[in-house]
């Protein structure tokens, strides 16, 4: 388990106490009138409250000095005033509480999407989408139901059992602290819970993330495990995630089943106190018959917000783990301070590029590339010589370890998103369709763009599917509508690139899944469309290095050879070697 306020390489950090202190203040602060009106109102029911036993005890003692039945009428229907008050401003707190739980759980919503939005990509890819998407659902909700119900009730709670313990210590000091040393137990209880409910809770949540991002590989890498074989591999990393989850989930449990009992016990405990020192003192004349009944009466109703207050501890610990896991999640991180240097021109340098994953070896060693604005470069080279992340570099998804990698003489990583994205776009093999029609999904990347640029973005991709769908631009896609497949998806995601209009597109094999065929069509319409702009293609079929203006060979991290086709050919390299290899594979 990361520990709280720190971070893994590969994990998202779990925010500390005083930044969760902070994060509360915060909300508290942006509903401030709310949170005023919830705690007046919640002071008032507990005072009306108050009213109840102080009448109970004075009818009493008004009985035993021989009142008439005026006077009980009158008191019995003093305490029923007060009862129906209590219950109409109880309702009234719980109201206005409720409102502002809602209010600030789609405050913490919000902030939550925003900051994670805003994190590195390449910090999300290497925590895994499991533990982000925990905290985006399960965390998150967690602390929208605190919010709304259980901060609220425990506040209410609280304020009441504050003022029942004023109320008997104005009634009776001695009985008083009667009352409040029967309390012990429930506070060595609640002592013992609290010091081992936050690690133990954050634990089970951080147990909870691995084995969601270990069902969310394995089924997305399903094929791959049926392919080499890997089922029982991944059935045991499988069986290992649950088990820590089991095992962390009964220590959570083993908690609360120490904790509840000892509440349970613990309520019976101050009300037999006041009844046996109370008797006592009455009979001595110290105190009256009604004051003891009142005082125990107070204790008695004491166990109503006290139960309250301890059966949603467990949900304030739960909450308040999810909360530290919500709140480093979308701090973890953050990307550096945009530059507010302007590219000069479209021409990218890479100077002396060394870079490495995790503190591992390099996967790029020394790399100088520069590529010219309105250029069509391949990159090419086999399996592990650093094609991929060349291409995180020049879309500024990675920094550097060592080296430059500038747009126009400004650094990439440093761009603002919005600057970056108009300069460079990544399309990978990897792609996504959201849910919503088709125009939603292409509209993501130009909200503007009219129904014929839509429909110009799909066909330059040659994705003439779209007059087979029932309802063109406005059918649904995903679950509930039509499915698209990997080719159809992967066109998908390549009009945005055309909508999204960049000067410079890296293609990270985004062509992959197509047949070759199909692949040649797309990527001769793309460059069609990309007329002018510039193209860098991590070519995993050669037929695009043959259409590029030139060829970067990669090697070991390195780029050994660069030029044109031809020039590549001719020289007998290693490139050419490679163009022989593919060349009489696809002839035969």
């Amino acid at each position: 388990m990361t520990a709280p306020g720190r971070r893994t390489d590969r994990a998202l950090p779990v925010a500390g106490r005083p930044e969760v202190r902070r994060a509360a203040i915060r909300l508290v602060r942006q509903d401030g009138r709310a949170f005023t009106a919830m705690v007046l109102l919640s002071a008032l029911t507990a005072a009306v409250g108050l009213a109840g036993p102080w009448l109970l005890g004075r009818l009493i003692d008004e009985v035993r000095a021989g009142a008439g039945v005026a006077t009980v009428d009158r008191l019995a229907l003093a305490i029923g005033a007060f009862t129906l008050a209590q219950l109409l401003l109880a309702r009234w707190a719980g109201l206005v509480a409720h409102r502002f739980g809602e209010r600030t759980s789609a405050r913490v919503r919000e902030r939550f999407v925003d900051r994670t939005l805003a994190l590195p990509p390449a910090l999300v890819e290497r925590a895994g989408t499991g533990d982000l998407t925990n905290r985006g659902t399960a965390d998150v909700a967690t602390v929208g139901i605190t919010l709304r119900d259980v901060g609220p009730d425990v506040f209410v709670a609280a304020v009441q059992a504050l003022f029942i313990l004023g109320a008997v210590f104005t009634l009776d000091p001695l009985l008083g602290a009667c009352g409040l040393l029967g309390l012990v137990g429930i506070w060595f209880a609640a002592r013992w819970y609290l010091r081992r409910a936050r690690d133990a809770y954050l634990a089970e949540g951080a147990a909870n993330s691995t084995l969601a991002e270990v069902l969310a590989s394995t089924a997305a890498g399903a094929r791959t495990v049926d392919a080499f074989g890997l089922r029982r591999r991944r059935l045991a990393v499988a069986e290992e995630a649950v088990e820590e989850c089991r095992r962390t989930r009964t220590h959570t449990l083993f908690l609360r089943s120490v904790l509840f009992p000892a509440v349970d016990m613990s309520h019976v405990v101050p009300v037999v106190g006041v009844l046996l020192v109370g008797g006592l003192l009455h009979e001595r004349g110290a105190t009256s018959l009604g004051t003891v009944v009142a005082a125990a009466v107070y204790l008695r109703q004491l166990a109503q917000p006290l139960d309250r207050i301890l059966l949603r501890m467990e949900q304030l610990q739960s909450s308040g783990a999810s909360f530290a896991r919500v709140e480093g999640g979308g701090a973890a991180t953050p990307v550096p301070a945009a530059t507010s240097a302007v590219p000069v021109d479209d021409r990218i340098e890479v100077t002396g590029v060394r870079h490495a994953y995790g503190g591992g070896a390099d996967v790029l060693r020394g790399v100088d590339l520069t590529v010219r604005p309105g250029e069509r470069l391949a990159v090419v080279g086999p399996s592990g010589a650093g094609k991929t992340t060349l291409s995180r570099l020049l879309a500024g998804v990675e920094a550097p370890r060592e080296g430059t990698v500038t747009v126009g003489g400004v650094p990439i990583a440093e761009l603002a998103p919005e600057r970056l994205r108009r300069h460079v776009v990544l399309v990978t093999q990897e792609h996504h369709v959201f849910l919503g029609s088709v125009r939603d999904n292409l509209s993501i990347a130009a909200p503007h763009a009219t129904d014929a640029e839509l429909r110009r973005a799909l066909a330059a991709v040659g994705a003439q599917w779209l007059e087979e769908l029932p309802r063109g631009l406005d059918t649904e896609l995903g679950a509930g509508g039509v499915l698209l497949d990997g080719v159809r998806a992967q066109q998908l995601a390549l009009a945005r690139v055309v909508l999204a209009d960049p000067h410079t597109v890296v293609l990270d094999e985004a062509t992959a899944l197509l047949d070759p065929r199909t692949a040649r069509r797309t990527e001769r319409a793309l460059a069609a469309v990309m007329e002018g702009r510039t193209v860098i293609a991590v070519a995993h079929r050669l037929h695009t290095a043959h259409d590029a203006d030139r060829v970067a060979v990669m090697e070991e991290g390195r780029v050994t050879e660069l030029g044109t086709h031809r020039e590549l050919v001719a020289g007998g390299g290693a490139y050419a070697a490679l163009w022989r290899s593919w060349h009489g594979e696809e002839d035969g």
